[in-house]
């Protein structure tokens, strides 16, 4: 059974990939930069054998555990784990609890990430191949330690789709937890400024991470190296039993998930309703569609994951700026946060899903459809964008690059919102479905998302140079002139590139409105 289900993996990802050549191209890419950093994790592993026990220690430790945690925390903050062969739909099949989990946890490691953390894992051999006995012991830690990292990293993919499948726990999930792990950088950048100039301390934090779950098994050859086994004893012991607990959380969690599949919410007893947002705006098709859409930013909590991120966009650029008496940085805050509320709508049919069906069934036309979505998000970007942008520059006490600044910021948000109205009508992505965990990622589709990102950012870079230019020049010269000039080329271009994109985007959803819908259905 394991090894059948690891010969269907490897089949639905060349099913996948079979005449998707973009694709093709994003797993290439993504199997390329794995291999960059591999070259380098294992160079630098060698390299640690000719440095002192003690310090190589300290560096496999930390290592360890950041992989871990990264493993562990990934499925919450990213798009989710990569589930190839989804066990939601092996539900109906009568496969044995522990045969399934063994099969799953074996297709974790045969992925692409699992892959490149085993090869660097067994790598930490070769650190100490000076002591044999570590280096054997370091084999048998990093099988250990790569099973932790994928059987804790499906513990909580388990545990977020099927614990937490009820919208109310999503959603204090994402403000609980998302919130919290999505500033471990700013986290990590001031621990690393409060150690640096004092890397003595670091065998000592190395030394309390050893004692916990997250580098326990990574510590087990570096004391034995040194010369003490009680100590690799623990650690190896602590190791084991963070891997038996987190493989019966995972066992638990996958069994009430295929139990117990999430389902929809029920509806709700007939009753008087307000109109809601309906109320505000026009009765014309781009007025509902905007009604309709901005409901969906207030209670999908899909949408919600997006707006998250907004309020943390000062945090990151404070602790970035890395001088408190120098917040010029700040004042990038604007054009960052009109950049990603302009780009958060190239998803939005997507999201629809089969409700799409709703918009070609009563007839509304692709550029009702473009403009009532670029309506519903424009009531509060251009607020949210504007206000931060003259707040950062009050707090900088820096108002002469104002004009600037507004110039990039209406720029990125006129030529983002033109270029979503393009591509949402154009391309189907792989989105989580209405009712599903707004962290899960589609089987095989993680890749695909992941480029259409980068694409659609360089696509934007290109339509706002003009302005962004201008601005430029404004803030190294010091001259006004130019960043007033910034501000009229982005309002101006801007609006000019929006009506083309909500003309152009609509036109092509009257074109392949069906045929975008049949793609939606075939994502249920």
């Amino acid at each position: 059974m394991v090894a059948t289900l690891v010969r269907l993996r490897f089949l639905i990802l060349g099913n996948t990939l079979k005449g998707k050549p973009w694709q093709i191209v994003a797993v290439v890419i993504g199997g390329l930069y794995g291999l960059g950093v591999l070259f380098g994790v294992v160079a630098g592993l060698v390299a640690l054998s000719f440095l002192p026990a003690e310090l190589a220690r300290t560096i496999t430790v930390l290592g360890g555990a950041a992989a871990v945690l990264g493993w562990i925390v990934l499925p919450l903050i990213g798009p989710g784990t990569d589930q190839t062969v989804d066990p939601a739909r092996l539900a109906i099949f009568p496969i044995p609890i522990n045969q399934l989990v063994l099969a799953l946890a074996v297709s974790g490691v045969l992925g692409v990430p699992g892959i490149v953390t085993s090869i660097a894992a067994l790598a930490t051999a070769a650190t100490w191949w000076q002591h044999p006995l570590a280096a054997v012991a370091a084999i048998v830690c990093a099988v250990i330690g790569v099973f932790t990292c994928v059987v804790g990293s499906r513990a909580v993919t388990a545990l977020s789709s099927g614990v937490g499948g009820g919208r109310r726990f999503r959603e204090a999930k994402g403000i609980l937890v998302f919130i919290p792990l999505i500033l471990l950088g700013p986290i990590f950048i001031g621990l690393t400024a409060l150690l640096r100039g004092s890397f003595d301390t670091l065998p000592s934090v190395a030394d309390v991470v050893a004692w916990t779950p997250l580098g326990a098994i990574w510590s087990v050859p570096g004391y034995i190296a040194t010369g003490d086994p009680l100590r690799a004893a623990a650690g190896f012991a602590i190791g084991i039993v963070t891997l038996a607990l987190l493989a019966v959380l995972w066992r638990s969690s996958l069994r009430h998930a295929l139990e117990n599949p999430s389902r929809g919410s029920s509806p709700t007893k007939a009753g008087t309703r307000k109109l809601g947002f309906f109320s505000l705006f026009p009765a014309t098709p781009w007025g509902a569609v905007a009604s309709r859409a901005l409901t969906y930013w207030i209670r999908d909590p899909r949408y919600a994951q997006s707006l998250i991120v907004i309020p943390l966009v000062p945090v990151f650029l404070f602790v970035y700026s890395g001088n408190f008496d120098n917040f010029g940085l700040l004042n990038a805050l604007g054009p960052i946060v009109a950049l990603l509320l302009a780009l958060s709508i190239y998803t939005d049919v997507s999201y629809d899903n089969t409700a799409f069906a709703l918009h070609l069934s009563t007839g509304v036309s692709g550029r009702d459809d473009r403009l009532g979505r670029v309506v519903a998000l424009g009531v509060f970007a251009v607020p949210v964008s504007v206000m931060l942008t003259v707040g950062s520059v009050w707090f900088t006490n820096s108002w002469q690059v104002l004009p600037g600044l507004l110039g990039l910021v209406f720029g990125l948000l006129l030529s983002g919102l033109a270029l979503s109205s393009v591509l949402s009508g154009r391309f189907a992505f792989p989105v989580p479905a209405p009712g599903e965990n707004p962290f899960k990622a589609k089987p095989g589709g993680g890749f695909a998302l992941m480029l259409s990102t980068f694409a659609t950012w360089g696509g934007l870079m290109v339509l706002v140079l003009p302005e962004t230019v201008l601005a430029v020049v404004g803030f190294v010269t010091g001259d006004a002139i130019w960043g007033w000039l910034a501000l009229v080329v982005g309002l101006l271009l801007g609006s000019v590139l929006l009506v083309i994109g909500v003309r152009v985007g609509g036109a092509v959803l009257d074109r392949r409105g069906p045929e975008l819908l049949v793609q939606l259905q075939g994502a249920k």
